[in-house]
C-alpha cells in the first residue's frame, strides 16, 4: 500500500517511521512511513501544507529522530550511531537543498561549496579542484570569486546545489528547492538537480508543490495520513 518497492536493490531505506510532538497536544504527523530508494533515482513527495512533508526529509537526513522506526544505509541502522558519528553521516551521505538557498553572506560562491569539506577536516586544495567543477556544472563558475548578494535568487540556489554535493554524497534532499524562483529559473535549477542526480548516480528525494515537476520524476509519492503513497496522474486517465 505505501511506497512501490523498487526492482533494483535499494541502498538507503525508512522502516515504519513514526513522529509525534507530545509537546503540542500529541500531534502525530507521521504514521508508519516506508521508503526505499535505488541509485539514480529522483522521487517526488508531494502533499497538502502541514502533512509532515519536511519533517519527513528531516529524519531522511538524520536531522531529526523518529518517535519510532527505523534508517537504514547500506544494512545498517542510521540511528543507533552515536552522535558524533550522525553528524559525519549528514556530512558524507547526505546533499541538503533547501527552498532557502542558506548561504553565509561573508563568503563568496566558491567559498560557500568549499565549506562542508573544510567543516570535515579536509585541506582547502584538495577541494577546490571538485567544487570548481561543480561549480562549472551548474553554470555559475563565472561566479565563484562573488559574494552571496551580488548572485541573483537562481545562482544562490545553484550554488547552494554545489555545495550540497561537493561531498559527493549518496542522497540528495530537496525540500522545495524552486518553490522560491520564478518558473524559467525554478525549471533551470530542477533540470539540473535531474541531470546531477542521473550523471551522479544519486538517490534524489524533492518536496514540491510543483505537480509539473513531479511527472517529471521517476516515482512521485504523496503524504497523506501519515504515510506514503503512489500519486495517481489524473493526466493519464483522460
Amino acid at each position: 500500500m505505501q511506497d512501490t518497492a523498487p526492482e533494483a536493490p535499494c541502498f538507503f531505506e525508512a522502516r515504519d517511521i513514526y513522529k509525534e510532538y507530545r509537546n503540542h497536544g500529541n500531534l502525530q504527523v507521521l504514521a508508519g512511513v516506508n521508503l526505499r530508494l535505488v541509485t539514480g533515482e529522483m522521487v517526488a513527495v508531494v502533499g497538502a501544507s502541514g502533512t509532515g512533508k519536511t519533517t519527513l526529509l528531516h529524519i531522511l537526513g538524520a536531522l531529526d529522530q523518529p518517535s519510532q522506526g527505523q534508517l537504514f544505509y547500506r544494512g545498517e541502522n542510521v540511528f543507533e550511531k552515536t552522535d558524533d558519528q550522525l553528524a559525519q553521516f549528514r556530512n558524507q551521505v547526505i546533499g541538503f537543498v533547501f527552498q532557502f538557498h542558506h548561504l553565509l553572506p561573508e563568503f563568496d560562491a566558491l567559498e560557500n561549496v568549499l565549506l562542508p569539506g573544510l567543516i570535515a577536516g579536509q585541506k582547502r586544495s584538495a577541494l577546490v579542484g571538485y567544487a570548481e567543477y561543480l561549480l562549472d556544472r551548474v553554470g555559475v563558475l563565472n561566479r565563484a570569486s562573488h559574494k552571496v548578494g551580488e548572485l541573483s535568487g537562481g545562482e544562490q540556489q545553484r550554488v547552494a546545489l554545489a555545495r550540497a554535493l561537493v561531498m559527493k554524497p549518496a542522497v540528495l534532499l530537496a525540500d522545495e528547492p524552486t518553490g522560491n524562483l520564478d518558473p524559467k529559473s525554478g525549471l533551470k535549477v530542477f533540470e539540473l538537480i535531474r541531470e546531477l542526480s542521473e550523471t551522479l548516480s544519486l538517490a534524489t528525494v524533492m518536496v514540491t508543490h510543483n505537480l509539473e515537476l513531479s511527472r517529471r520524476m521517476s516515482r512521485c509519492l504523496t503524504l497523506r495520513d501519515g504515510g506514503l503513497f503512489e500519486t495517481r496522474d489524473e493526466s493519464k486517465d483522460s
